[in-house]
This record gives C-alpha cells, structure tokens and sequence, in this order.
C-alpha cells in the first residue's frame, strides 16, 4: 500500500516540470472584492506567497465592487449605474477611495503575514503599490456624463518591471491617477488586461466564482481557444462575465500565451491548475497564427528536421548542420506554435541579377492550403529587395509546381556562370527561371 509520504513524493516530483516551466515567468492574477470576502481567500494568500517563492513574477490586480457598495450604503449615497457602468460622482468617488484603499492595506498586510506554523513563515514577501496606473475619464457617452469612472490610459511597464525585478509582488487597485492628480474609478478587468498587454505576460490568471468558463450547455471547458471564448459571449450575460470574457479574449489576442480561469472557493484550485497536468479550470490558449520570418540560428535543428527525409530520399542535397548554421539567413521559414512546417532558402548572383530557390520544403501534415505560395511570395519579395530581376530553381521532381508559380522552364545555358559550372550532370535536374 503506498502511504500518504509517498503520494506526496510521486505529486512533487510530477510538479517539478512546472516549476521549472512557471520560473522567472510573468504572470498577472486578478480578483474581484467578492474573492476577498470568501473564506478561502486566505488559503489564496498563502498560494501567492508560494508561487513567488518559486520565482514566479507576481502582479496582482485587486477588484473592490462589494466593497464600494457597502461604503455608499453606509454614507447613504445613491447608486447610479449607466449602460452597465458606474457613474462615479465625488460623493460616490470618496467611497471608491475609502474601499479600495482599505482593501488594499488588507491585502497588504495579509501578505506580509510571516507567524509560526503558518503556510508564509519565513517567506518574507515585499509588496509594492504605486501609481502605476495611469487613467483618463471615460467622458460623456451618448449624453451621459460618467464623472470620476475613467479607463486605463497607459501602464507604467517599466516602473512595474524594476519592482517584479526586486522580487516584489505588485499590488494593483481599481483606480488611476491622471497627469493633472485626478484619481478616477477603473474597472478591475480593465486594469487587469492592460497590465498583462503591457507587460508582455506570459499569463493571466482570473479567479472566479465559477470553476473556470462554463459553456453555454453549463459544463465546465477544460481547455480552449481564444476563438472558443467569442463564441461565449452572450447579451444576455451578466456584465460582469461579459468583461471577464472580454478581457479574455483583447489579452490573447494581444500577445498574452495563456489564460485561466479557476474557482477562488476552493482551496487548491490555484495551485491543481499551474502544476499538474489536468489542471482544475479553463485554460485559455491563445490563437497561433502561422508566422513567415528570416532563420536564426535558433531554428537550425528544425529546419535540418524538416528537410532530412527528403535528403534520405535523394530529392534535396544533403546539408550539413555546420553548412546550414553558415547559411541560415539565407532561410525563410513558417512557424505554427514555434514549430517550423516550411522553409525556403535564396541564394542570390548579383552579378547576373539573379537568385537561386533552394531547398524548398513544406511539412507533409502542412501541403494542402496557400502555404507554397505565401513562402515563393516571401522569397520573391526578398529578391526584389535585393535588386534581384530573376529567380531559378533546379529540381528533379516540383517541376509542375514551380510552372503553375511562373517559374518557365529553360536550358542550362540561362544559368548564371558559377552556377552552370556547378552544375551535377548526374542529377539532371531541370531549370526553371521566373522573372519577377
């Protein structure tokens, strides 16, 4: 029978791939005030102190929506709400500072909790808040005047990132402060998505009441796409899930790699997404689109991958790693989720104002679809930048397919000189030239 150590034992080993993947990462978590009020938002400080003990670079973006309300109430301040959105008068602005700032002391302090036998003795955290935010009115809106409610302006990344550099956490409230000392009312998700498009982080983290997204069925998604995500939104949602979903959907698709989506009611629903395999919400990828690009050197051992079957075929020349480390940004290559599916590479005469197209190769999983032409687009570019009037290609088996680009076949003759006198007989490869 294997005891509870052991299972302990097996879980921290199978966790360690993801320790090692989440350190040094940039991950920006948010939270609304109800998150707050839960009582397992404790066990949710002690999960953030650990992840920053593992070297994971924290911004947390706090929300304060429960607690606004319960200020106004207190003061007897009415509640006005315009179009889904707060309309923030200085009467209704004093309860924005009141809760947002208590809350934000509250947070700090349960942070900097280090006592005996708790989950963050020893841990030391640092917490740093700022004005890092920086807000601009919304304005008036189809006759609505919203007062003191304002939108994220711009992120100070670099302040931000000195700060995560220190090895602070980042503490973020719902409110920004503009170049004339207003301090405006701001959505937490706002804040949140801009933070994490400004930093170029690798995740944003959302807890929710919910285990993660939940589709329209009312099961819960394990895994999906940005893309996926659209398909979610519905009119008739509560405001707040449209804005969860939609800060979703601009960070991932504005650079941001993941984003989850876990329950802050349970206590190792945090932890159970990051480092085991399952995870416990929704992950959220974000949408890769194939990307044609010059290689580096980084892309040496993909691309001597993709072309060695058809160099065991005898359809390519065989290169060496040390021939193409040389002539690596002779290559153009397409990458799908950093993997390369196709590459291409040109080597110019420019005493002939010409170019060779070499080793051209698309991944067997990847020849159907324009991804042929989109690479023969990019060389061609290339060779017009270079001054380039033509361009060759010598082959014993694409002949039809380079006709059917413009390429017309000729003698060896139209060959530049140094190539003619390369030229492997052997081979009897044919010639095809595109003028372009």
């Amino acid at each position: 029978m294997v005891n509870s150590d052991q299972n302990y034992v097996k879980w921290f080993r199978n966790a360690a791939p993801y320790i090692n993947a989440h350190r040094g990462k940039t991950v920006v978590l948010m939270f609304g005030g109800e998150a707050v009020l839960h009582p397992n938002f404790a066990n949710i400080i002690h999960d953030i102190s650990l992840l920053r003990s593992l070297g994971v670079k924290l911004v947390v973006v706090h929300g304060a929506r429960p607690q606004i309300e319960d200020r106004m109430i207190g003061r007897g301040i009415s509640r006005h709400i315009e179009n889904n959105i707060r309309v923030t008068d200085a009467d209704t602005l004093v309860a924005v500072k009141d809760a947002t700032g208590s809350l934000r002391l509250h947070i700090e302090a349960l942070l900097t909790m280090g006592v005996v036998n708790s989950p963050m003795h020893g841990s030391q955290i640092r917490v740093s808040t700022g004005n890092f935010v920086i807000a601009k009115p919304m304005g008036v809106r189809n006759g609505v005047d919203y007062k003191y409610t304002g939108s994220v302006r711009r992120i100070d990344a670099d302040g931000i990132n000195k700060q995560l550099d220190y090895g602070s956490i980042v503490l973020l409230s719902p409110i920004g402060y503009s170049p004339t000392g207003e301090v405006f009312n701001l959505a937490l998700e706002d804040v949140a998505t801009q933070t994490a498009i400004a930093l170029k982080a690798d995740k944003l983290i959302a807890l929710t009441e919910d285990d993660g997204l939940i589709d329209h069925g009312g099961k819960l998604i394990r895994s999906c796409s940005v893309r996926t995500v659209k398909t979610l939104l519905d009119e008739n949602d509560c405001h707040v899930r449209q804005l969860l979903l939609r800060s979703i959907i601009q960070s991932g698709e504005n650079g941001v790699e993941r984003c989850h989506c876990v329950s802050y009611q349970s206590d190792t629903a945090l932890l159970q997404e990051l480092f085991t395999r399952d995870g416990s919400g929704t992950l959220i990828a974000k949408d890769h689109k194939e990307q044609i690009s010059t290689a580096t050197i980084d892309d040496v051992a993909g691309i001597l991958e993709l072309i060695q079957p058809l160099e065991e075929e005898g359809v390519l020349v065989k290169r060496s790693r040390e021939l193409l480390e040389v002539e690596i940004d002779r290559f153009t290559i397409i990458k799908k989720e950093d993997v390369i599916i196709a590459c291409a590479a040109l080597y110019p005469y420019p005493e002939e104002n010409s170019g060779e197209v070499a080793c051209v190769v698309i991944h067997p999983d990847y020849r159907k679809g324009n991804r042929g032409e989109r690479l023969m687009a990019a060389i061609v570019d290339n060779a017009k930048k270079q001054g380039l009037n033509t361009v060759f290609v010598l082959t014993t088996v694409s002949g039809h397919w380079f006709i059917e680009q413009g390429f017309v076949e000729q003698p060896i003759e139209k060959l530049p000189e140094s190539k003619k006198q390369m030229y492997n007989f052997q081979r009897r490869s044919k010639v095809f030239i595109k003028r372009i």
